[in-house]
């Protein structure tokens, strides 16, 4: 019984001395240690591995300041969209800006005007989600590459492609990186999808990403045969989520989005609402449009992160704010393929 006692009071001398040397409560030790639990789960579900244990423990208080943000904002309740810890968790804002967007900012004399083929539409269906006509391919990952200029435009034409042809086929990205490079568009460094699409016109078409796969980086360009090919392109009228609308119920349609937020980068589920200013950093591609149950209107939008991101790869994001230029500056810069 002694013995027995000796070993509890010396357990609980060593617990008291711990708690006592770390400055922590007995709470917030369960609550490192559960959250250093979480940090293992995840290490483990996305095979991560770091050089160092300095690394790995640095990496650790990321993860932390990361998830405590997204519990508390899942905590607070009455939102229309709900955080979730992806592939991401392990980053900071910073670094995170610096190798998943990519969409060049060139100030107003970047804006285009060109024809509009949908300015006399009148009348649009109250829903549209492209993917259910065969019109989309699956999610796809740009990785640590400032290319998100190229996924949106190849998603733009792998729909209109499907759309007057009948076949859909999976685009080359890597090529626009690797040959696409005279002017704006510079591989990992960024680019316009309008440029993209003028590239693929003067090039005469674009190749399958069978024959020309992505690599995250840039190459030397290579000769590949081509898929694809469209005649030219138009602009949707800037900051008008109506004209927008018109072109988004004919085919999918190139945009981009200030995704600066942090809300933007651990988004899990339902309509986006979140606090975004003007500054575009990304292009992405509508690929729909709908209305909630409780009436929120939202624009279906297909991203380059992963199928892990945000709803198996997509965003829904609200539609029709009262700012002119869409939530999120969506209906800033759009654009669409013609074939």
């Amino acid at each position: 019984m002694a013995s027995l006692c000796s070993r509890q009071c010396w357990f609980a001398f060593f617990l008291v001395l711990a708690i006592w040397a770390n400055q922590a409560t007995p709470r917030e030790l369960h609550e490192s240690s559960s959250m250093a639990e979480r940090y293992k789960r995840w290490l483990a579900k996305y095979g991560k591995s770091y050089r160092s244990a300095g690394e790995r423990q640095r990496r650790f208080q990321i993860f932390k300041d990361n998830v405590e943000f997204i519990d508390s904002f899942n905590a607070k309740g009455h939102k229309t969209y709900k955080l979730g810890i992806n592939k991401f968790a392990d980053q900071t804002i910073a670094e995170f800006q610096a190798t998943h967007k990519g969409y060049k900012r060139l100030g107003s004399k970047r804006l285009e005007k060109t024809s509009f083929k949908y300015e006399n539409v009148t009348v649009v269906p109250p829903s549209m989600d492209w993917r259910k006509k065969g019109a989309v391919t699956p999610v796809k990952d740009q990785g640590n590459c400032l290319s998100c200029w190229a996924f949106s435009a190849v998603a733009a034409i792998e729909g209109i492609i499907k759309i007057t042809t009948g076949k859909l086929i999976s685009l080359s990205e890597q090529e626009l990186l690797d040959c696409d490079t005279k002017g704006i568009n510079q591989g990992c460094k960024g680019g316009l999808m309008e440029d993209a699409f003028k590239f693929i016109i003067s090039k005469k078409g674009i190749s399958s990403r069978a024959n020309y796969t992505y690599k995250a980086n840039q190459g030397t360009c290579k000769k590949a045969p081509h898929e694809a090919k469209i005649k030219r392109y138009e602009v949707v009228p800037a900051n008008n989520e109506t004209k927008l609308l018109m072109a988004v119920a004919n085919q999918p349609v190139s945009v981009c989005v200030d995704s600066r937020s942090q809300d933007f980068t651990y988004y899990e589920n339902g309509i986006f609402m979140g606090d975004c200013g003007t500054e575009v950093d990304h292009g992405v591609t509508i690929v729909g449009y709908g209305t909630t149950s409780e009436g929120i209107k939202y624009w279906l939008v297909k991203n380059s992160w992963g199928d892990d991101w945000g709803e198996n790869g997509y965003m829904r994001i609200k539609r029709d704010v009262a700012a002119k230029e869409g939530l999120c500056a969506i209906a800033t810069d759009s654009s669409y393929p013609i074939a």
